[in-house]
């Protein structure tokens, strides 16, 4: 039973779990945390602000398609590019 009967009421019941990204997405493009904050857990999180990175130019027409790639595999452009970096580099050493 959700904890914050007043945010059923307006938006309806939290769902236990959703079954897509797409499904995720779609239910907070039209709802708000700040009407389900009892039913949330505090959480602790570790950022590392020193962290560094390195920029690299990508062509344009490259850098479109990676968005679009990127889109339909539910990730940021810049972890996708990592995650295939990553897998060439493996690769290299074989």
């Amino acid at each position: 039973m959700p904890k914050n009967k007043k945010a059923e009421k307006s938006q309806g019941p939290l769902p236990e779990n959703f079954t897509s990204l797409e499904s995720f997405w779609a239910f907070w493009d039209t709802h708000s945390t700040a009407d389900y904050e009892d039913s949330m857990d505090d959480v602790d999180v570790k950022v590392n602000v020193l962290g560094s990175k390195t920029y690299c130019a990508v062509a344009r027409d490259l850098a479109e398609q990676l968005r679009a790639q990127a889109r339909r595999q539910g990730v940021s452009t810049e972890t996708l590019i990592n995650l295939w970096l990553r897998e060439k580099l493996a690769g290299v050493g074989k």
